[in-house]
């Protein structure tokens, strides 16, 4: 259901002195999209909800809370969609996106996407539109893509896909193996780590971690090895990892992996587990590396970044040891390897669901087991 279109305000401002104005916001002037020629989605409706403008200093920050309806013209079904929406290009905090997985839309159907986003723009604002959607990319059944890729949206959407079908099989065998009572208990499972995760919060800076002097650095700080999790049918073999930890913070991580693939590698993410001094575990998000690696070589990827850790706003607990795995890997042809649910099986407690297990589980919670039998018997 569409939340009809309404105004909270425009503001300008011009030196100090500052003009309020009320106005209902039409989206034809408020909202350009800028859609290739021969895009295989086009918008059918735009709907800008409560979206708001309002000043700060000498910026106009633009709450946006838009639904789009979009209408699949390709010939295949459509897996997932990615926008950029642009107000300001120069400006930081200017620009952002929306990338919406997990989609199965035929031909000629429409699809609502929404954008929640909070913007920057100069004042005074110039002329025009005060936002730019743009496409960045489309992904479809075949994994065929369209758009600039100007994000690198093809590679994330194709791995969001590739996560949907391996967790979506997964549950088509539990049904088939176990019955509904069997998927029932899975489901229960997965709702049941989905609440029980432990969650971090992490701040990246480019700044040393606490270093009052150098003596005080040199007794708190020290290196602490990644411990590597094996898995037989990963293209990339992490050879060692090391982070420099001094409490709840850890900088420059670093990796060496070896290429034992056949094919040449251009990018690749290391999943990141932290331990703290009480025991508990906690994804602490990933370390990517674009590096083009050819079969049989070996490459050592550093991240200057310091990572601060805390937990329901308080600092982690010393930071006790440390896990790393391969957890995405794109080859020269754009080939993707993600790994399978049996890989991970000792990480599913701390591992974020995919964005379809979400999906298929939320379905199930307030469809019921009938509408989710029913959708994985789309596939």
């Amino acid at each position: 259901m569409f939340i009809r279109n309404s105004v909270a305000g425009i503001c300008l401002a011009a030196g100090t002195a500052l003009a309020q104005l009320a106005q209902p916001l039409n989206p034809a002037s408020a909202i350009r999209f800028n859609l290739a020629p021969g895009a295989p989605v086009s918008v059918v409706s735009t709907d800008l909800g409560d979206s708001r403008i309002q000043p700060r200093g000498g910026a106009m920050i633009l709450d946006l809370h838009a639904t789009l309806v979009l209408r699949n013209n390709g010939s295949q079904n459509v897996r997932g969609v990615t926008l950029v929406v642009l107000a300001q290009e120069m400006t930081p905090g200017g620009k952002g996106s929306v990338a919406v997985p997990s989609l199965n839309v035929p031909p000629g159907q429409s699809f609502p996407l929404k954008i929640n986003l909070r913007l920057l723009r100069p004042l005074p604002a110039p002329a025009g539109p005060l936002v730019k959607v743009d496409l960045d990319g489309v992904l479809f059944a075949d994994l065929s893509f369209f758009g600039p890729n100007q994000l690198e949206s093809r590679r994330t959407m194709t791995a969001w896909e590739m996560e949907a079908r391996r967790d979506r099989e997964y549950l088509k065998s539990v049904l088939a193996e176990k019955g509904a009572a069997g998927l029932q208990q899975e489901v229960f499972a997965s709702l049941s780590r989905q609440q029980a995760r432990p969650r971090l919060d992490v701040q990246v800076s480019r700044r040393e971690p606490r270093a009052i002097s150098a003596a005080v650095n040199a007794l708190t700080t020290h290196s602490v090895s990644f411990a590597l999790l094996k898995i037989p049918d990963s293209p990339l073999e992490l050879l060692s990892g090391e982070a420099r930890v001094s409490g709840d913070e850890a900088a420059s991580p670093r990796i060496e992996v070896v290429n034992r693939s056949k094919l040449p590698v251009r990018y690749f993410e290391m999943g990141w587990i932290v331990k703290d001094s009480a025991g508990d575990q906690f994804l602490a998000g990933s370390i990517p590396a674009s590096s083009a690696l050819d079969a049989g070589r070996s490459a050592t990827a550093t991240q200057d970044r310091t990572y601060k850790f805390t937990r329901s706003s308080q600092p982690l607990a010393a930071i006790s040891g440390m896990r790393g795995f391969v957890s995405q890997v794109e080859f020269a042809n754009g080939q993707i390897w993600i790994p399978s649910r049996q890989d991970l099986a000792s990480l599913l407690g701390i591992l974020p669901p995919s964005p379809e297990e979400q999906r298929l589980t939320e379905l199930y919670r307030t469809k019921g087991l009938p509408a989710l039998i029913a959708e994985l018997g789309k596939f």
